[in-house]
């Protein structure tokens, strides 16, 4: 933005603090003028006769000034003072704005590296708190956070090429293998390309809710959690049938304000994941839903293999995958399970909780607020 040009920061709380020097000292000659010298008598200034008695002369009269005097002699000591009160001012201003504003130096060159990509620097401001060691807290607060962001988008964005550049590779393969080998089964090529293609147009729509989810722009309405996670387990039943796995859900209702589209993904991702990430054979899933004051709970817990505590935190980071993930079904997933329940629960101003069992298995604890919370 081209702007024009001005005087500094720096040189105008110097011209401020030479004011005000100035100012001050007329005042205070002002106040010598009006309750002093207006007192003094303009003229001749008489005292009566001294000595003569017994014929001795008289003694000669002393000077004594009278206010046109003291204004000749006044007058330009009162100018050198106020001469000297604005050198002093100028010169004394133009130090201490320089001093006070070293802070905001370090904090504009902060941002001019920021500006340019250096996320890495930090102010790390010392000295007692202020004003202006706040400002660089937080700025060194909101540029860890940017560079946090980030890299997070950076690595996100090369998994993404790589999880879409998977099945674009086989597509090409089975083109290839459709176009030179004319005696292949073309109804079992066509079922392969379509098995693939499935698997990219999933994995675009889950890119395409995460990033709409991370913006935050969609229209709030009351939504029962307790309905939703009903709808979810009548939709994934023949799902958890197929691989012997026995569904529950349980609770009372749990009302909040958000997304019906978005917080059903949840609840479906969560539930399918449950699933998917279980024993082979006579596994359970549980759904329990319950309200609180001010939170809705939803609560997922499943059987399965037991959890590393070190991967725990890591399950909610685009395209990690827990033990033992079955890619080959039609429910197999892509890698955006717990990201994408992780991003709708910060769009919801709510917490997610991973919480390994001791047994094997996962307890997936959700809290939304009943209210939207302000900031």
């Amino acid at each position: 933005m081209t702007r024009r040009p001005g005087l500094s920061t720096r040189l105008k709380l110097t011209l401020s603090y030479a004011g005000f020097l100035m100012v001050a000292g007329a005042l205070l000659l002002a106040v010598v003028w009006v309750f002093l010298l207006r007192y003094v008598p303009d003229g001749t200034i008489v005292n009566g006769p001294r000595g003569g008695g017994g014929g001795w002369p008289l003694e000669p009269q002393p000077f004594v000034p009278n206010r046109s005097d003291l204004q000749r002699a006044f007058v330009p000591r009162a100018a050198q003072a106020m001469g000297f009160l604005l050198v002093f001012g100028l010169i004394g201003g133009w130090i201490l704005a320089g001093r006070m504003l070293a802070p905001l130096t370090q904090i504009t060159d902060a941002a001019r590296r920021a500006a340019t990509g250096s996320l890495s620097h930090r102010i790390a401001m010392k000295g007692p708190n202020d004003e202006f060691r706040e400002l660089a807290d937080v700025f060194d607060t909101m540029l860890g956070q940017l560079e946090a962001h980030i890299t997070e988008q950076q690595r996100f964005a090369a998994n993404a090429s790589h999880e879409l550049r998977t099945p674009l590779a086989i597509s090409q393969t089975i083109l290839d293998v459709a176009r030179t080998d004319p005696t292949r089964d073309r109804a079992e090529l066509i079922e392969r390309l379509y098995t693939v293609n499935s698997r990219a147009i999933h994995l675009t729509e889950a890119l395409l809710l995460l990033s709409r989810s991370d913006r935050h722009n969609f229209t709030r309405e009351p939504v029962d959690l307790s309905l939703l996670a009903e709808q979810a387990a009548e939709t994934l039943l023949p799902f958890a049938e197929q691989r012997e796995i026995t569904l529950t859900v349980t609770g009372h209702p749990a009302q909040t304000l958000g997304s019906a589209e978005l917080l059903l993904r949840m609840v479906t991702n969560l539930v399918q994941n449950a699933i998917v990430h279980n024993l082979p054979i006579g596994g359970t899933v549980t759904v329990h839903t319950a309200s609180l004051q001010h939170t809705s709970v939803l609560q997922v817990e499943n059987t399965g293999h037991t959890l590393p505590p070190e991967l725990v935190p890591t399950l909610t980071e685009p395209f990690q995958r827990g033990t033992q993930r079955t890619r080959t079904d039609q429910h197999a997933g892509v890698g955006l399970g717990l990201a994408l329940v992780n991003s709708i629960v910060r769009a919801h101003q709510g917490t997610l909780d991973l919480t390994p069992r001791p047994t094997g298995g996962l307890i997936v604890t959700i809290h939304l607020p009943t209210q939207p919370l302000r900031g």
